[in-house]
């Protein structure tokens, strides 16, 4: 009986040994290699972020019964086999699409949504958010602006208008900012050709934020225009152009913090596509078109999408082909967040394109804020009347 007894018990023995060696080799290896080559926790995050949130709850429910009433009543019992070979290849084996996002270079655009298309939007003009080395983004170069004569006879009718304008007093409702805040114009730089060069620390995306937050004030909308330079941060902290809405993030919560009557963020960007998919003629103007990106991976983005595209149809309606549209982004190679997170009034713009003019930004920037402000005051006569 004794023996037979041992019988059973080696190999449970054995197998705990093996167990605590392949542990420890396992240990033993990950603190010993280069920390590029260790599992990070963004690692993680991207194995996992095309996972249905329900199937770490199923988890739990699995650990802790106090969990069963909490699962959604509509989800199916997570098919447990089919998500870790999803977490093990990043393939969906019921989405073909999958196998050909990893092997056909922006296949991944697929994944977004255009919720509503602009005169002449299409997959092929989607918007080209470039990544280059924060080294190319900092270098110095030669740049050029001139300000027009149509500039001046503007800046004397605002003048004129101010005083019949309802304002909003001392209080700044409406914040801009710059995530890519050096992202510049071919036009303004004569010296490059290379569009990912475009770049510049003073003639870029901010003139536009500038001009924008200049024609919002006219409007009687107090606006305020973040200043820092993110780029600059990102080198301060020895970070990549990857993570500049990581690094705007901070500068925007503490500017909500700072002022409880903040209540719209607008991130200006430039795109990076080609002149005639970014520009267009009104009232034999030339204007650059606009594009309104939501990102698409935090809970609450339907609310900010629902801004979105009040004010692509208030834009079409008043300056018609102004709007490209109103795209959502999320998954792979995109932040997806974009900080829309820390507002439901919280939008990304691209203003034109590379290949733009800083005069037919300036068109533009006045035209948004032309429709913006007759939105947000027609919502504020709303709100007195009940």
């Amino acid at each position: 009986m004794k023996t037979k007894t041992l019988w059973f018990l080696l190999p449970r023995s054995s197998m705990y040994i093996i167990g605590f060696i392949l542990l420890f080799l396992f240990i033993a290896t990950m603190t010993a290699i280069k920390p590029a080559y260790r599992l990070s926790s963004e690692m993680i995050s991207e194995w996992t972020s095309d996972i249905d949130s329900s199937f770490f709850y199923y988890l739990l429910r699995l650990e802790n019964r106090a969990f069963h009433e909490g699962f959604p009543a509509d989800k199916a019992k997570p098919d447990v086999t089919n998500t870790l070979f999803q977490i093990a290849t990043n393939l969906k084996p019921n989405d073909p699409r999958s196998l050909l996002r990893n092997e056909i270079p922006g296949f991944s655009n697929f994944d977004n949504q255009m919720i509503v298309a602009g005169q002449g939007t299409d997959f092929t003009n989607f918007p080209v958010e470039s990544s280059p080395p924060l080294e190319d983004v900092l270098k110095e170069r030669q740049a050029v602006l001139e300000e027009s004569e149509e500039q001046t006879e503007k800046d004397k009718k605002d003048q004129e208008q101010q005083q019949a304008t309802p304002t909003t007093g001392d209080k700044q409702v409406v914040y801009i900012y710059n995530s890519h805040n050096r992202e510049s114009f071919l036009p303004h730089l004569p010296e490059v050709t290379d569009p990912n060069q475009a770049h510049h620390k003073e003639v870029n995306i901010t003139k536009v934020s500038d001009r924008l937050a200049k024609s919002l004030q006219d409007n009687g909308i107090g606006t305020v225009v973040e200043d820092t330079d993110i780029m600059n941060e990102l080198n301060k902290k020895g970070w990549d152009y990857g993570k500049s809405y990581q690094a705007s993030r901070q500068v925007v919560e503490e500017a909500f913090a700072a002022n409880k009557h903040m209540r719209y963020a607008f991130d200006l960007h430039r795109d990076s596509i080609s002149r005639d998919k970014t520009t267009t003629k009104i009232n034999g103007k030339s204007y650059a078109r606009l594009m309104i990106v939501v990102g698409a991976e935090h809970a609450d983005y339907e609310e900010n999408q629902k801004l979105a595209t009040n004010l692509h149809y208030l834009l079409e309606e008043k300056y018609p082909g102004l709007s490209r549209g109103v795209y959502t982004k999320k998954g792979a190679g995109t932040n997806g967040i974009f900080n829309q997170d820390l507002s439901e009034n919280a939008l990304l713009f691209e203003f034109g394109g590379v290949e733009n003019h800083l005069d037919e930004l300036y068109r533009s920037a006045d035209a948004l804020a032309d429709v913006f402000s007759e939105m947000y005051w027609d919502a504020e006569k709303v709100d007195a009347s009940s």
